[in-house]
């Protein structure tokens, strides 16, 4: 099938695109970018006032399949991919079992094989069970088409066991992400530690907790020549590490998401359980900072840190709940307004964060829209503004603390490699 997307705002900071142009795309690749394109083609676009860029990949989301279907599948993770303008989904090892071996890896396959509107790329577990003891199988899981490990929602406490696992990546060409958070500090915290914790009477998780591991993981993989990725940056002083360290010529990449530029602290106060989460939000000061940090290429993505929950785990008090949000379907909104409206980044610098690097760095061919490239596309209409309802809601759980917020910015249509399964807002 053809289609022919005329008078975009097209931008790809891959190939240094932001202009007005047309697309076409043919048998399911980006076939040609030029001005007043004039080709037969079955299905013709007008995107018109709006801006044509490539589908956005989040390297960073928990899709629960295979073990807590109850929270979210892979089907119904992806459906609320494409309604943020997902294309790519990096699913996190943290199901039940963890994907940390060869068998559960191509099970995981299976699924997305069958089940899957959007690309799923899979990370294995750095450690078996993420227990954080012996490192789990590598090359057999490297095999099985993973493309990065992490034992996200656990942090390698064990100096020496991540040594071995900065080896094990480079020898078998895959790369770290690094969940950065000292156990030992944080123990049974909840929520940022300070004035607001301490008021409302819960434990704290101190930021120390965060960028103390950050500290060291950078210190490593300097002694070994390794690369690794920093996730769900929180804090402004581990931003600040980050900084250094590619300033000193360190080759590490780093995320942050969403609520941590948009939420503070102070949204605990409602003792609310959408907005318990791991790492905490934290304070103004490191809101600006994390801005700040995205704003100077600190921090090279944005991810969305998709955490499902079902209602009745969340609706309990505050000590109780599980950490984590939803976040497919807001993070481009969010990031809208708080990032392009209030010209911390451009529109391209946007994509950049969304879309060419999390690609990048994940070693997949996606990202952009050069000639001859997989036609994973989105049409955004930039200044749509919409009410995030719990009713229209496509993940399986809604916890989220944006319901009902009123969100400015709104994908109409999504190409998965030059097939439509999005259009006109309308998921096909």
């Amino acid at each position: 099938m053809n289609c022919l997307i005329k008078n975009g705002r097209v931008v790809d900071p891959a190939n240094k695109i932001d202009c007005i142009s047309d697309v076409l795309i043919s048998d399911g690749r980006i076939e040609k970018i030029d001005k007043d394109l004039s080709v037969k083609a079955d299905l013709i676009i007008d995107a018109g006032g709006r801006i044509v860029a490539p589908g956005l990949v989040d390297m960073h989301a928990h899709l629960r399949e295979p073990g807590r279907e109850d929270k979210e599948t892979i089907a119904t993770g992806t459906r609320a991919a494409i309604r943020g303008g997902f294309t790519s989904v990096a699913c996190m090892p943290n199901t039940e079992p963890a994907i940390d071996n060869p068998a559960i890896a191509k099970v995981v396959t299976a699924i997305i094989n069958k089940d899957a509107l959007s690309n799923v790329f899979i990370i294995g577990a750095i450690t078996e069970g993420r227990a954080g003891i012996k490192l789990a199988d590598f090359a057999g899981m490297k095999k099985e088409g993973i493309v990065a490990v992490s034992d996200d929602g656990a942090c390698v406490q064990n100096k020496e066991l991540m040594v071995e696992a900065m080896k094990d990546c480079a020898k078998y060409s895959l790369f770290l992400i690094d969940h950065c958070e000292n156990s030992m500090i944080t123990a049974d915290g909840v929520m940022n530690r300070g004035f607001i914790s301490t008021k409302m009477g819960l434990r704290g998780m101190p930021g120390e907790a965060e960028y103390e591991i950050v500290r060291r993981d950078l210190e490593l993989a300097e002694k070994g020549s390794a690369k690794i990725h920093i996730a769900h940056v929180s804090c402004g002083k581990s931003a600040e590490l980050i900084r250094k360290a590619k300033s000193s010529g360190l080759e590490v990449t780093a995320e942050t998401a969403p609520h941590y530029f948009t939420l503070t602290e102070e949204c605990c106060a409602t003792y609310d359980t959408n907005t318990k989460m791991n790492p905490p939000l934290r304070t103004r000061e490191d809101v600006e900072a994390i801005k700040e940090a995205i704003a100077d290429g600190t921090l090279d993505a944005i991810a969305t840190d998709h955490a499902p929950h079902t209602d009745s785990e969340k609706y309990v008090e505050f000590d109780y709940a599980p950490f984590g949000i939803i976040g497919l379907e807001t993070a481009l909104s969010l990031a809208v307004m708080e990032l392009v409206d209030k010209s911390i980044i451009s529109w391209s610098g946007l994509i950049l964060k969304m879309s060419t690097n999390p690609a990048r760095i994940l070693g997949i061919n996606r990202g952009s829209l050069r000639k001859g490239s997989v036609a994973d596309l989105i049409i955004i209409d930039p200044n749509k503004e919409h009410i995030y309802r719990k009713d229209l809601i496509e993940s399986k759980s809604k916890n989220s603390p944006f319901i009902d917020w009123k969100l400015k910015a709104k994908v109409s249509h999504v190409f998965v490699a030059g097939r439509i399964v999005m259009r006109d807002e309308v998921i096909v």
